[in-house]
């Protein structure tokens, strides 16, 4: 455990996730927030327990983190967000009544994922509440890709950071999906691709792995190797060791540093009335390949 004057950390597994307990009033004052989003950046995933924040202070944390992307759901001609949800917060569920928009592209929730890889520059993080929780599973597991890439041996590190992969909406929902129609297929392949290089030098020096089960295939390489390659990495980047899974209580805060962690939803049951509330912040670098 470590303390500050303000709050103290718990680190939940060597490698990511940190408990943050801190009162309820500085959280939402911000006072702190610079040391917090330091501590995320750190640490991939923060928790805050039993904290019960409406919609309204949901985003007035969010707002002491970063950039939140607020207004109703829009994409520009190339399939960019601009912005989501009701006034910044998205209801995520299952249930089309409550999103009848994006209940149908959920399902990609259960696999391991990394948001917004059809856009240049990717969310930065995801703040998470449950509203309502499924009677059995839905737990959420954070993956640190910054760790799987530094206990890489340098030279496979060297060798990824020359490489690029193409992001699909295909790759991302078809495995969730196999039973899908032509005509939801053809919804998916209308969405942009987009290619990442594999390896992230962030502007801070540290690089983290680009993977997401929406990564469909590596630019030149044939595409058997290309499929070993992409499932080797995944299965580097999700071993117990880089990974926390957190066992869900109404009132209970995640935040999660989109560019450095994947995160994934356990499964649950088809009818369940489990609902979160999100809010999302806008990224503040594109994704660079080392120099």
């Amino acid at each position: 455990m470590s303390v500050t004057t303000a709050f103290e950390t718990i680190d939940l597994t060597p490698h990511i996730g940190s408990e943050v307990r801190i009162e309820r009033d500085q959280l939402l004052s911000g006072e702190h927030a610079a040391a917090i989003r330091a501590l995320l950046v750190q640490r991939g995933a923060l928790v805050v327990r039993g904290v019960h924040l409406s919609d309204e202070e949901l985003r007035t944390v969010s707002r002491t983190l970063g950039n939140l992307r607020i207004g109703g759901q829009k994409r520009a001609s190339d399939g960019k967000v601009l912005s989501e949800g009701d006034g910044g917060v998205l209801k995520v569920s299952l249930d089309p009544e409550v999103n009848p928009d994006y209940a149908r592209f959920l399902p990609g929730n259960f696999l391991w994922h990394m948001d917004g890889t059809y856009e240049e520059v990717p969310p930065f993080a995801t703040l998470f509440m449950p509203f309502r929780l499924s009677r059995e599973g839905g737990d959420t597991m954070f993956a640190s890709t910054y760790a799987a890439f530094e206990d890489l041996p340098p030279a496979e590190q060297k060798r990824l950071e020359g490489l690029r992969a193409v992001h699909t909406m295909q790759a991302a929902l078809f495995p969730a999906m196999r039973q899908c129609t032509p005509e939801e297929f053809a919804v998916w392949s209308s969405y942009p691709q987009r290619s990442h290089p594999l390896v992230w030098q962030h502007k801070s020096g540290r690089k983290s792995l680009v993977l997401s089960t929406s990564a469909a295939w590596i630019e030149g390489m044939h595409p058997a190797e290309s499929h070993n390659l992409l499932q080797d990495l995944m299965r580097h980047a999700t071993q117990e060791k880089y990974t926390y899974r957190h066992q869900w209580h109404v009132g209970d805060l995640a935040i999660w540093d989109n560019t450095g962690a994947m995160h994934r939803a356990m499964p649950y049951e088809a009818n369940s009335v489990r609902e979160f509330h999100r809010c999302t912040l806008n990224g503040e670098e594109p994704i660079s390949a080392a120099a």
